[in-house]
């Protein structure tokens, strides 16, 4: 998330190589100028209060892996599971957040509007619960190096818990430009245990863009960012680890840091909408398998506004629950995973398409490979768009096996996986250049990036 200039609260928040997050401060929200649900654009432009009439996101457990998860806030109260503390150096426990993000993230997915008698912030899945847990706080206390060592080991305990403890959703607003065998392993097995995980692409798009991870694992869905016009933001990172986007800019949410509401930006907001979306179609389908949730998604998606399958900058486009309730079409084959990233990363081929080869490595501290990108971008039509999105995603032998990597093209019958860092506060600090690993960048973006768009919902 980043932080804005308008009465709220925004933070931007990058994480980088180590468990350290930069937390780009934002501004305290005034409740009562306007109604703070009048402020969420995006509740109205998604027209969640129709979704609600029929899914909530009951009974799906989604965990925030992130800063901590502030239980004693208004929006949040009775939402909060107990979870798992991996910052034994901060106060507190997973329910007590240390910088504000991960509360933030959370009141995106499942805020109830509780605070300020009943004039507080929405989540788009206010039915669902959050699963805390909480990385530790490495700002400014290690070097790089071993911040993303420390970073890496924690996120797969994190991933591997929240899989073994019933979460079907697993949201990881943070990043690292550095990807270990360790992590693709812990995915993997949050996969086959029937979870899924969404992670931020990162907010570093319009400066050095390069690849994060987890965004960039195989198996991993990575989100980017859109505004209310449906206009990429231009800050969020693009390349073939792109899958879905959702909104991301001036979104009003639930915070911690002392004030109530927050108004921030990023792909930390976008990848919460992102996880809020699989937790109202998980709800009202709870015979569908990962698989089959995440295929209705990427078949509901708008599709890029130029008519291609996806783009290195929205992916199959955005989100849009609202079409997945309506008319989800088929979910296809249970054990078949839609995006054809996991099943690249382990083909004895190299590809050039593959993105997120972070599944090739064999040494647990071994920087994973990242991903070749040669999609376009191009603009998205949102979750209100006609119909269902340009890619219709088919399940079977069309959609490969693999779990996604947020790095290449899409297939022709499947789409590709990609994946990318959150821009949002992080335990982890960001990488120095020099500590960088070698993965490819991708340019920045033009002026106005290809998948934006000047169209109204």
């Amino acid at each position: 998330m980043r932080s804005s200039s308008s009465g709220v609260t925004r933070r931007r928040t990058v994480v980088s190589i180590a468990l350290g997050l930069m937390l780009v401060g934002g501004t305290p929200l005034s409740a009562h100028a306007d109604s703070v649900r009048s402020r969420q654009w995006h509740l109205d432009a998604m027209k969640a209060e129709g979704m609600w009439a029929v899914s909530s996101g009951e009974k799906v457990t989604v965990a925030v892996i992130d800063s901590g998860v502030d239980s004693s806030n208004p929006d949040l109260l009775g939402q909060v599971l107990k979870g798992k503390d991996l910052a034994p150096d901060s106060s507190g426990d997973e329910r007590v957040d240390y910088n504000g993000h991960g509360t933030g993230i959370a009141g995106l997915i499942a805020g109830t509007g509780e605070s300020g008698g009943g004039d507080g912030a929405f989540g788009l899945a206010p039915g669902a619960k959050i699963l805390p847990i909480r990385m530790r706080d490495d700002t400014g206390k290690v070097n790089g190096a071993t911040g993303s060592a420390n970073f890496n080991r924690d996120l797969a305990v994190a991933i591997r818990y929240a899989a073994d403890n019933g979460a079907e959703v697993i949201n990881v607003s943070l990043g690292n430009e550095v990807g270990t065998r360790q992590l693709s392993d812990a995915v993997k097995y949050a996969l086959d245990k029937g979870s899924l995980i969404f992670a931020a692409a990162g907010n570093s798009g319009d400066k050095d863009n390069l690849l994060e991870y987890p965004a960039g694992t195989p198996g991993v869905v990575g989100v980017a960012s859109i505004g209310k016009n449906l206009a990429t933001d231009k800050t969020s990172q693009h390349g073939p680890q792109v899958d879905l986007s959702a909104p991301g800019v001036g979104m009003i949410h639930a915070c911690g840091g002392g004030s109530e509401l927050c108004e921030t930006s990023g792909t930390s907001d976008a990848t919460a909408i992102a996880s809020a979306s699989a937790a109202l179609i998980w709800s009202k389908h709870p015979d569908w398998t990962n698989n089959q949730v995440l295929r209705v998604m990427l078949n509901t998606a708008s599709g890029p506004a130029d008519g291609a399958k996806r783009n290195d900058y929205v992916g199959y486009g955005g989100v849009r629950p609202r079409i997945a309730l309506k008319t989800p079409g088929a979910p296809g084959p249970a054990d078949v995973y839609p995006l054809p990233d996991l099943v690249a990363a382990e083909s004895p081929s190299p590809s050039a398409k593959r993105s997120k080869a972070a599944g090739g490595s064999t040494d647990t501290d071994k920087p994973a490979a990242a991903p070749a990108s040669d999609d376009k971008s191009s603009k998205t039509d949102l979750w209100i768009g006609l119909g269902i999105g340009a890619v219709a995603l088919v399940g079977g032998a069309a959609a490969a096996l693999a779990i996604r990597s947020r790095r290449h093209k899409p297939a022709a019958a499947a789409p590709p996986a990609y994946a990318h860092q959150p821009p949002y506060p992080h335990p982890y600090p960001q990488s120095q250049p020099q500590q960088q690993p070698a993965h490819p960048t991708y340019a920045p973006p033009p002026a106005d990036p290809p998948g934006s768009s000047s169209r109204p919902w």
